[in-house]
């Protein structure tokens, strides 16, 4: 029997990695200082877990020019949104267990 805990996803469950599919799945696309603001990250933090979760296919990064000014935006796949619902069933199970355990 295994616990709860090891069907954790290490490059989901990570809180800015979480933070960021949460943000994604609520708006679909974020532009890049929509999701530094948000989440209170420094730029180059925000730029390396994005490159992680889009190496995982997680969410997919575009660049593109508005009004001559650079911008980037993230937006999350359809295998982001599953790993991201895959995590919430997960922490569900987890916290059921620790709540029917304390009463």
């Amino acid at each position: 029997m295994t616990h709860p805990t090891s069907a954790l996803d290490d490059t989901v469950h990570q809180r800015v990695r979480l933070g960021i599919l949460a943000v994604l799945a609520e708006s679909r696309r974020a532009d890049f200082g929509y999701l530094q603001e948000v989440l209170e990250l420094t730029a180059g933090n925000l730029s390396q877990h994005l490159a992680i979760l889009e190496s995982a296919g997680h969410v997919q990064v575009a660049k593109a020019f508005e009004e001559k000014r650079p911008r980037t935006w993230a937006t999350i796949t359809r295998k982001g949104r599953a790993a991201l619902a895959t995590e919430l069933a997960t922490m569900r199970t987890l916290l059921e267990g620790i709540a029917r355990r304390s009463a």
